[in-house]
């Protein structure tokens, strides 16, 4: 009794909490009562959305697992005591194993009459740099869908928005009421579009601006390994920046 006492006597709290279940408007609704377009328009933004975070969550795992190979590749690759011993300490599946024998099988089979009309010098360096742009070209595999997704996004929700007040004001008319208590329902549930358009597109945006800055790091890496195994081939020595990062690996290892 004492209950049902302190709910009588807060009305507003009881009417609030009434409006609250009973609301016709929201995303239910707006699914309930949207014709195929609607639909089909909330449905891509859906799609949108998990494949935008499909690929951030994937492009982040796949650079840390580039940069620990990197680091790998400087403890193993350089301390190795021959170049062929150092490819086969790095993963198989190790963009830096590729590079090196990339540029291992362009030195070793330098002849023939039409590469003799390149120098050594040229003809690994190609060979190089075809194997790291083939690394940067998979590290900005589905980027594109992420700039895609951030362009377009909001106009895609703003579509939605104008086709359900189209809909809606469409209704008003025929019911023949225009109090704003009958337009600002069907309204403010045909704005939700942009809402959800917005929020598809802003970590799109975020996210393919974090991964083109990490990817610019991953390569620097990559790059820098491509040089040192160049000199490498070509003189059988490596330059300071070599030895450098392989001090650094030994000092991080004993740490």
């Amino acid at each position: 009794m004492a209950v049902v006492s302190m709910i009588a006597a807060f009305p507003s709290l009881n009417a609030h909490a009434a409006s609250t279940v009973t609301n016709p408007y929201g995303l239910q609704a707006l699914w309930e009562g949207g014709d195929m377009i609607a639909r089909g328009t909330l449905l891509i933004l859906v799609v949108m959305s998990m494949g935008s975070w499909y690929i951030i969550v994937a492009k982040l795992l796949e650079q840390a697992k580039v940069l620990r190979r990197a680091r790998a590749a400087e403890k193993k690759f350089w301390n190795a005591a021959s170049l062929s011993e150092g490819v086969r300490s790095l993963d198989a599946e190790s963009p830096f194993r590729y590079i090196a024998e990339t540029g291992l099988s362009a030195r070793d089979h330098h002849k023939g009459a039409m590469l003799d009309q390149a120098d050594l010098n040229t003809w690994v360096a190609s060979a190089i740099e075809r194997a790291m742009t083939g690394v940067s070209n998979r590290l900005q595999d589905g980027l594109s869908f992420l700039g895609t997704v951030g362009s377009t996004a909001p106009f895609v929700g703003l579509f939605g928005t104008v086709w359900g007040i189209y809909h809606a004001l469409t209704a008003i008319g025929i019911a023949g009421q225009a109090s704003i208590d009958k337009v600002a329902g069907p309204v403010g549930e045909a704005l939700i579009m942009t809402a959800i358009g917005l929020a598809v597109a802003v970590p799109a945006v975020l996210g393919y601006n974090w991964l083109v800055r990490r990817n610019k790091a991953v390569m620097e890496r990559v790059r820098d390994f491509g040089s040192e195994l160049h000199n490498v081939l070509l003189t059988g020595k490596t330059t300071a920046s070599a030895v450098v990062a392989t001090r650094t690996s030994q000092v991080a290892r004993v740490g």
